[in-house]
């Protein structure tokens, strides 16, 4: 099943753009990984997707009717957040909000899901539920930012370098986990990420982008190695780093 449908999706920024007529399609229950060189458009694509900016062009088509992108996908960025004197309990129930009252009083329903979206990141809420956020690590903070995508109840999570400030076991930790929630749940999982090796054996496919203008491919890592689109979207053997050293 489509989950999302991009349709000559132009990006950009005011009269600079960066990606020209993508057409791609996600389905639901895959987890994908977006890879390319800096500056080729990955994260605008992400903030494009969740109506963070226009479009300059073209189409994005959602399988959910729903009027509200919050309740049709969640954005997880990359930044390194600060949010003092909020308990984690706080921060997950911030997806909760599309659904809450004028007053954002949350529900028996409400809790129930904030307790289950933290269980499936291996935290029980009864542990952490007054713990403060700022006083996590970096690895507990994206944990708790993926607990909060997964409580907002979007079929698509979208995730711009979750990655970006964990260590080794913490960057496999978080992969995993969000691979088995999109087997597991059946969601769409997009991550922009500069983990080439763990993207190669985790994702079902790769949405790999070239620069300048050139557009984006989205196959299984092994037909793309097959056919050389690694090294012709970053104009290096990037499996073979030393091939052209003398």
């Amino acid at each position: 099943m489509t989950a999302l449908q991009a349709e000559e999706l132009t990006i950009g920024y005011g009269d600079k753009v960066i990606q020209r007529a993508l057409n791609f399609r996600l389905q639901a229950g895959e987890m994908v990984c977006m890879l390319g060189p800096n500056g080729c458009g990955k994260s605008t694509l992400l903030r494009t997707l969740a109506e963070l900016q226009p479009a300059l062009s073209g189409r994005v088509r959602f399988a959910t009717s729903d009027e509200s992108i919050a309740t049709r996908l969640a954005l997880v960025l990359t930044e390194r957040l600060s949010i003092d004197n909020t308990t984690v309990h706080d921060v997950v129930a911030m997806g909760r909000h599309p659904y809450t009252s004028f007053l954002g009083t949350l529900t028996k329903e409400d809790e129930r899901i904030i307790s289950d979206s933290l269980e499936q990141v291996g935290y029980q809420l009864s542990i952490v539920n007054c713990q403060l956020f700022n006083d996590l690590s970096d690895g507990e903070k994206q944990r708790v930012l993926i607990a909060k995508a997964l409580a907002q109840q979007t079929p698509l999570i979208l995730l711009d370098e979750p990655t970006a400030h964990l260590d080794l076991p913490n960057r496999i930790l978080v992969l995993r986990l969000l691979r088995r929630l999109a087997h597991e749940e059946k969601k769409t999982v997009l991550i922009s990420t500069h983990e080439l090796d763990l993207a190669l054996q985790l994702s079902d496919r790769i949405l790999l982008m070239a620069p300048h203008e050139g557009g984006i491919q989205l196959d299984t890592a092994e037909n793309l190695i097959r056919t050389d689109a690694f090294t012709q979207a970053f104009s290096m053997d990037i499996f073979h780093p030393l091939a052209d050293e003398r």
